[in-house]
């Protein structure tokens, strides 16, 4: 193991003047339980001030929220244990099923929200009648912690999410530019590097939706570059489904009738590409200059319009788009980069909608896997009359709540446990031998400083970040047995005996109720794209644009990671791309129902082949149905084709191909003389 460097050195001071601080205000103010408020301090612990501040808002909300629910649980259901434990533990999945749903930042409220009210309510149960009293001091003990690391975090050399956001931000510019030089030349690099790029490009774009909801309380100038960071994210979002289309047409192109990629058309891809490689550095008016040139190659929309021409005018949509969103990221790139430098930010509205995908299934998956490993706990703890054991729900509750996100939580809530195990020795040298001799806060800081100060500056790598949180929690969770009194051998091991208890219980029920794997993960996010493509077909109105390629990217974003391990992936460029390619399906649905208004004023129906697509999407992907379906593409396309009027005709008919292209990459070249077939619904 590497030794710890300067930075994650000061990473770990930080969080023990944090602590200290915290300790010695609760201890000052004669607060009942004050290693809360220091192991707060760790708990909220980041190497980003914006990212503490931000989970110490969430936090405070949160034990707050918490703690009324707690005040109005227990009193009232004080005589019967058995009801009491059942409404903390439905507190707790309700709570957890919420923040599961939310998938930012904000759903720390929620969660913090339920299993706060585990944390006070069960050792209250006997003696409820200072619950109130309990649990103000618990929001006190909890705010002294939070206020204290957001202050050390927030004043000593504080390190803002503004620059790593930034770099990330460039990183994905960079991604996208190599993927443009990727589409363009194809020879340029082999399979498995544009493979690695489309795969970094949408992971920067999901990860950067998470780490910017920081933003707005970091200490950096960036901060007051918000809304131009979301922009930017916005046209970043956009560029993964436009380079998913070029690529797919130029590909098309060049299998089908390489003929019709003129020399003009190579000039102008090579221009292309050179001007989005200068990045910041490109000529503003170039852009114009580029979409002018583009114009001038887009093939007129006739009757008889070839498959080849019909691609071709699909390609200068999709590459006009393409350069529209690469000219406004660069602009917004240099707007932040002006503020970064000190100019005046300007005003740029947030359009990043809330399209993230939302699995309520899974939501309630560990949502009744933490309400049942409560109860087991509390049934043993109540059938036993153990005076120990409401640890064992507590701890329950946490690691129920803590890794819920996971596929599978079981690994780190065993590695949470281990940790846990290998601290127990040091804490009780701890609790058992040093503090008890220990009469000042001085020694108290110098006899437990070595312990924190190199566990904390591994806290800060992460590689190792998990264990060394994992065995600091440990130490200052039984640290605060301290606070009730005196503490004997077997008041110690009974502690520890009921988190374990704890642990195990949340371990075992995670397995049998909320593990899954990530084929099947991924084989469920296809069937929740699915079931939307058809909702969208059937909806009364359309979609925005953005909100489904904001759905699309964020789905790519879930699928990604699992695509790398699945064993549905044994070439993850391969599945990556097919799963690329039914997702951005509903692009084209969005933009068909965008434009049928006109459409049908025009005398081109759309709704036999939108009932079409719901009958499809409702079906599976495979379904017997996908015959009929490409015949009813085809005569749509020749609908709009011959159809005499309407502007949104080359617009109609570039989204009908994608749509042909990715549905049936394999079909053969539509044909503008076939007879088109008639079909009843």
């Amino acid at each position: 193991m590497k030794i710890p460097t300067s930075g994650e050195m000061l990473f770990s001071l930080k969080c023990f003047a944090a602590a200290m601080l915290a300790l010695y205000v609760a201890l000052a103010a004669g607060l009942p339980r004050p290693f809360w408020a220091m192991m707060t301090a760790y708990v909220v612990a980041s190497p980003l001030a914006g990212a503490v501040r931000s989970k110490a808002l969430f936090r405070v909300c949160g034990t707050i929220i918490g703690s009324l629910a707690t005040v109005v649980m227990v009193p009232r259901m004080a005589n019967a244990p058995e009801l009491l434990s059942l409404a903390l533990a439905c507190w707790v999945g309700l709570c957890l099923y919420i923040s599961l749903l939310d998938r930012t930042p904000r759903s720390y409220v929620f969660m913090l929200a339920g299993y706060t009210a585990g944390l006070i309510g069960f050792p209250a149960v006997s003696d409820p009648s200072a619950i109130f009293d309990t649990a103000l001091a618990r929001v006190e003990e909890i705010s002294v912690g939070i206020l204290a690391a957001t202050a050390v975090h927030s004043i000593v050399f504080p390190q803002g999410v503004g620059p790593p956001l930034l770099a990330r931000l460039d990183r994905a510019i960079g991604d996208a530019q190599r993927w443009v030089s990727e589409v363009l030349y194809p020879m340029a690099s082999s399979k498995a590097k544009a493979a690695h790029t489309r795969l970094a490009l949408a992971g920067e774009i999901s990860e950067m939706r998470v780490m910017s909801s920081h933003l707005p309380f970091d200490t950096s100038h960036l901060r007051w570059t918000a809304g131009m960071v979301s922009g930017l994210h916005d046209s970043l979002t956009v560029m993964v489904p436009l380079l998913l289309a070029v690529e797919d047409r130029l590909q098309t192109l060049r299998d089908i009738h390489p003929a019709s990629l003129t020399p003009r058309w190579h000039a102008l891809l090579h221009a292309i590409a050179h001007w989005v490689q200068q990045g910041q550095m490109a000529d503003p008016g170039r852009a114009a200059q580029l979409r002018a040139e583009l114009a001038q190659l887009v093939p007129p929309l006739t009757r008889d319009a070839s498959w080849s021409e019909i691609l071709c005018l699909n390609l200068s949509q999709r590459l006009d788009a393409l350069i529209k969103a690469c000219e406004e990221g660069l602009e917004l790139r240099g707007s932040v980069a002006n503020v970064m430098r000190g100019a005046a930010p300007g005003h740029t509205p947030h359009l990043t909608p809330g399209a993230l995908h939302r699995d309520h299934g899974m939501a309630l998956r560990s949502a009744l896997a933490a309400v049942v490993a409560i109860l087991a706990c509390c049934g043993f703890w109540i059938a036993s009359a153990w005076p120990a054991g409401a640890a064992a729900p507590m701890m329950a509750g946490v690691f129920c709540c803590f890794f819920a996100t996971q596929d599978d939580p079981v690994p780190a809530i065993r590695m949470f446990l281990n940790y846990t195990l290998l601290s127990m020795p040091l804490s009780a040298l701890y609790i058992l031998g040093v503090l008890p001799a220990v009469h000042s806060f001085e020694m108290l800081l110098l006899t437990i400083a070595p312990v924190f100060l190199v566990a904390g500056a591994y806290a800060a790598r992460p590689s190792t970040g998990g264990q060394a949180m994992a065995f600091l929690i440990g130490i200052a969770g039984t640290l605060a047995l301290q606070d009730t009194g005196p503490v004997d051998m077997p008041t110690f091991a009974n502690s520890m005996l009921a988190q374990l208890i704890g642990y195990v219980a949340a371990a075992v029920i995670s397995s049998l109720m909320r593990t899954v794997s990530g084929d099947w993960m991924v084989r469920r996010v296809l069937r929740a794209a699915r079931k939307e493509l058809a909702q969208m077909a059937g909806a009364s109105s359309p979609q925005s644009l953005l909100a489904v390629s904001a759905s699309m990217v964020d789905r790519v974003g879930l699928l990604m990671p699992r695509l790398a391990i699945t064993r549905l992936a044994p070439d993850v460029g391969a599945s990556a791309a097919e799963a690329m390619r039914e997702l951005r399906i509903g692009l084209h649905i969005a933009q068909l129902r965008t434009l049928q208004p006109q459409l049908e004023h025009a005398g081109v129906p759309l709704r036999p082949l939108l009932q079409r697509l719901v009958s499809h999407f409702r079906a599976g992907a495979m379904s017997d149905a996908a015959p009929a379906l490409l015949d009813c593409l085809d005569s749509t396309l020749r609908a709009v084709c011959a159809a005499t009027s309407g502007v949104a005709r080359p617009q109609a008919a570039a989204a009908l191909a994608s749509m042909r292209r990715d549905l049936f990459p394999g079909a053969a070249c539509y044909q503008a003389n076939a007879v088109a077939m008639e079909y009843t619904l």
